[in-house]
């Protein structure tokens, strides 16, 4: 029972030390550079002008995804009925290849899109 309890709050625990030391530990090197004279520009250099929503981007590979999974379940159950294929090999197959195809359209989309902007 005793462990019961304890998983949660040692999870909760650590997850807030983490949390802790990483915004504490970035507050005082910007303190440090700040005392030092450097350009407050520097916090945000790694951040682009005008970055791509994330959103367009997420919802795109969602979608291309959604749409190979669900290509590959047609063309599983093709194979599995038309071709005389294992019926879970070719399901279980075809998903996953149209799945990574539908990612990988999806990272150059992506690519494109960034390029655009």
């Amino acid at each position: 029972m005793a462990a019961a309890i304890l998983i949660p709050i040692s999870f909760f625990l650590v997850v807030f030390a983490i949390t802790y030391l990483h915004y504490s530990t970035r507050n005082k090197e910007r303190l440090a550079l700040i005392e030092k004279g450097a350009d407050a520009s520097i916090f945000v250099k790694g951040k682009r002008e005008r970055p791509s929503a994330v959103w367009k981007i997420l919802i795109l590979n969602l979608a291309l995804l959604l749409m190979g999974i669900g290509s590959g379940i047609v063309i599983g159950g093709f194979m599995g009925n038309n071709l005389n294929v294992d019926w879970g090999v070719a399901m279980s197959g075809s998903i996953f290849l149209m799945a990574g195809t539908g990612l990988l359209v999806g990272f150059f989309l992506t690519k494109k899109m960034d390029k655009e902007d």
